[in-house]
């Protein structure tokens, strides 16, 4: 009975000795392991421009930004935000872009000096650069 356990033990390990190798052998010759390359039929990025075309503003005097937000569904909502700190705030303004994916949004600050200001979608797959526009 004694030499059945060790035979039957030594078959055990030579058999997960082998099956160790081929299934390193597969693990190597995945597919998954190699490099990928971006799917033709994946949607390419968002990307959005804005201006503001007035570099100083009273405080409370409405201005207008615009621009357009490229691959993106028409109507998806933008949301102004305001740099306060070392962090991006989102202000209470936001719209949806028309039919053509632009928007022209009326903009009032009160906050006096130098104010940083972007425009990002819902998801944050767009965000336009960085406008600075003077409150006094």
């Amino acid at each position: 009975m004694g030499q059945f356990i060790r035979t039957w033990g030594v078959g055990i390990t030579a058999a997960a000795v082998v099956a160790g190798s081929v299934g390193t052998a597969v693990a190597v010759a995945s597919p998954s392991s190699a490099p990928r390359k971006p799917a033709a039929s994946s949607p390419a990025l968002a990307s959005a421009s804005a201006k503001a075309p007035m570099k100083t503003v009273r405080a409370w005097q409405q201005f207008r930004i615009s621009g357009v937000i490229t691959n993106l569904r028409p109507g998806s909502k933008v949301t102004l935000q305001q740099k306060q700190g070392k962090r991006w705030t989102s202000l209470p303004a936001s719209m949806r872009t028309t039919n053509r994916s632009t928007y022209s949004m009326r903009v009032m600050l009160g906050m006096k000096g130098h104010n940083k200001l972007r425009l990002v979608d819902t998801h944050k797959r767009a965000v336009t650069p960085v406008m600075h526009v003077w409150v006094r």
